[in-house]
């Protein structure tokens, strides 16, 4: 080596396991006085490309200050960057500036109001997907495209690039039929009674499922209460092929894997567009092989669709995108004044679930009606079934014990059924006067759900004793909630006593 010449420098630190839990949030935990930081001018919520071998992830910074940590030649990784980096206790890894991220351009035009094309959607979800976004990225991209934000051509754009950035399945049968339900409505975890029904009478419907976004529980998390619902792509194939449905969480069969990295950011900011919800649904339903969707579209004061004008534009985008990508998507619009039967949270709405399935006698009768008059619009959707007809052949399935059976087995080949959790503590609210229950605020009950811990805790959330038009006296029971903690409980307790007007009663 020539005098005055410098091999580059190679920025390594030794890994050391913490164990810190930051969901799916990519962070990496260093020393601010460690010699990356101080020769690289990396700061906390700085961009950090970190390889290991022939693997790298982009990495958020938090910066430790003090050696209570780590110390100067160690850094850490969050449980999720762990895994995705393959990390190995003492590994030596390389740390970088990553390079710049042009599809961030394409987001500023969007916050500015201009409109994006096919390529701009196709490079920001490319990007999503491969890590390269923090949460700040991403919660300007999803603010940015909230509200009426997104034209319908960018919507199937969006949608488009969902669907092209993760894996896609395709089936030797038709019709492929789903069924969605745009949410917003406390309860009403209609799947898992419709998929055993379709697939009873031989009908093929893979249904796949989100996580919760902003409400107490989403399918995937009540089924999970039941059956494992994290399969892979190879295992969902098996499951249909031998059962004709399934109900599996779509994050780990990574279809339309965008979703769940937006839905993470979407939960904090409470935001749930009409745009992204199109995008959303539709991506995974037709990466998941379907040629035929029914929407569950419930409409009402406080549910998400809250009236005709909304439910006719979100109605109109949903059936516009699927047709632009090949699908037919029918819109059931539905009763959205209420929760449907009485459980809010994962176990609850499972165990309601479950008693429609098996026929018991105190199963809700809301739960099943509805989803015998989903289940039958679904089936129309067959060539073999004969328009008004379907109804009555899902009443058949169900009453005759076909749909318990085909479920149970469902449960099996996914990996074995179990009994939904029960949460330790309760409290029951009481009506204090005499009348009629006139009004449930949806919103705020499924808020009392969540703060009781729902859907993390999957015991937790709230059980409806007062459907709209009961007549109570004082002392009656007006709704429980349920939790895992006493501390969860009181927080749920402090919520509902601040807003006594969840359930309206008149005189």
């Amino acid at each position: 080596m020539k005098p005055g010449d410098h091999e580059p420098m190679r920025h390594t630190l030794r890994l050391r396991r913490l164990g810190i839990d930051t969901y799916r949030e990519l962070v990496i935990y260093m020393r601010s006085d460690c010699q990356v930081c101080r020769s690289e001018g990396f700061e906390a919520e700085s961009r950090v490309r970190v390889s290991l071998g022939s693997r790298a992830i982009i990495a958020t910074l938090n910066v430790v200050t003090g050696p209570c940590l780590l110390l100067p030649e160690e850094a850490s990784l969050s449980e999720a960057a762990w895994q995705a980096l393959g990390g190995r206790e003492g590994a030596e890894i390389t740390l970088a500036h990553p390079e710049p991220l042009e599809s961030l351009g394409y987001v500023r035009a969007k916050v500015h109001g201009k409109s994006l094309d096919d390529s701009a959607m196709r490079a920001i979800i490319e990007d999503v997907v491969a890590g390269r976004y923090s949460d700040v990225h991403l919660a300007a991209f999803i603010t940015a495209c909230a509200g009426d934000h997104l034209g319908v051509e960018e919507m199937v754009g969006l949608t488009r690039a969902m669907i092209d950035t993760g894996e896609r399945l395709r089936w030797d049968r038709e019709p492929v039929l789903d069924k969605h339900s745009v949410g917003g409505l406390p309860g009403n975890r209609t799947s898992l009674i419709i998929v055993p029904i379709v697939a009873a009478h031989g009908l093929t419907m893979p249904k796949t499922s989100s996580r919760a976004i902003t409400s107490p529980a989403g399918t995937a998390d009540a089924m999970e209460t039941i059956a494992p619902v994290d399969l892979d792509i190879a295992a969902m194939r098996r499951v249909v092929e031998r059962e004709s449905g399934c109900i599996v969480w779509g994050g780990a069969v990574r279809l339309s894997p965008a979703d769940d990295v937006l839905i993470r950011v979407e939960r904090p900011l409470d935001l749930d567009s009409e745009g992204q919800l199109v995008a959303s649904v539709l991506s995974k339903k037709i990466a998941a092989g379907s040629t035929h969707v029914l929407i569950d579209m419930p409409v009402g004061a406080t549910a998400k669709v809250r009236g005709a004008p909304a439910a006719e534009s979100l109605s109109r985008s949903l059936i516009a995108v699927g047709q632009a990508l090949g699908i037919e998507v029918r819109i059931a619009r539905t009763d959205g004044s209420q929760p449907v039967g009485r459980g809010i949270g994962p176990a609850l709405e499972a165990r309601d679930a479950l008693a429609v399935l098996q026929g018991s006698p105190g199963a809700p009768a809301d739960l099943r009606e509805r989803a015998l008059e989903l289940a039958g619009q679904v089936l129309e959707l067959a060539p073999d079934v004969a328009s008004g007809r379907g109804r009555e052949l899902a009443r058949s399935l169900l009453d005759d014990g076909r749909a318990w059976r085909k479920f149970q087995a469902i449960c099996a080949a996914q990996g074995g059924m179990r009994e939904p959790p029960r949460a330790p503590h309760t409290h029951t609210f009481a009506a204090t006067r005499r009348g009629a229950v006139a009004t449930i605020d949806n919103r705020r009950l499924a808020k009392i759900a969540k703060l009781a811990g729902a859907p993390s805790d999957p015991s937790a959330g709230v059980d409806l004793h007062a459907p709209l038009g009961l007549e109570v006296t004082a002392g009656d029971a007006l709704f429980t909630i349920h939790a895992a903690a006493p501390g969860e409980l009181a927080y749920a307790l402090a919520y509902a006593e601040a807003h006594p007007g969840v359930i309206g009663i008149v005189p």
